[in-house]
């Protein structure tokens, strides 16, 4: 029998972390932390295989400041960040009257609340597949950006 998969919550929201986490149990060990401080001690204790990331927490963006600095990081760098967020409204609100550069938080996948469960795990497992077969998250996440409509080669709108 292979090792159950590791997946951390960080979201600030307990009735949205209650759903996603019903869902997720029913493919791996979730665990759950509540603002980024907690999440980033619970992700240098180590183990985990994904983390699903909100990005309007707290004071503001910190979701958008963990997905960066888990980016900097020499041993949490090839972590998969899966944001699962209310995105219209949070661009909205952080570029407000703005364009956004596609890469402008460094993760590897995102889902807009309310996240469709099937969605949310076929997003998992795709992510977890992919660090687990050792391909670099940052290569596929440059392909993926550079491969959207209206991208240029350079990454940019």
């Amino acid at each position: 029998m292979s090792e159950s998969k590791k997946v951390l919550i960080v979201d600030d929201d307990p009735d949205f972390v209650e759903g996603i986490k019903a869902i997720l149990d029913t493919e791996y060990d979730t665990e759950v932390t509540y603002n980024p401080k907690d999440g980033w001690d619970a992700l240098k204790r180590g183990g985990h295989d994904l983390l699903c990331l909100d990005i309007m927490m707290g004071r503001g963006a910190e979701g958008v400041m963990m997905a960066r600095k888990i980016r900097k990081d020499p041993v949490l760098r090839e972590m998969p960040v899966l944001i699962i967020t209310s995105l219209r409204e949070q661009i909205a609100f952080l570029f407000p009257g703005q364009a956004v550069h596609p890469g402008f938080v460094p993760v590897d996948e995102l889902v807009e609340k309310p996240v469709d469960p099937d969605l949310l795990l076929q997003k998992a497992a795709a992510m977890i597949a992919l660090a687990v077969e050792g391909l670099s998250l940052d290569g596929q996440r440059d392909r993926l950006i550079k491969g959207l409509p209206g991208v240029g080669q350079n990454g940019c709108l």
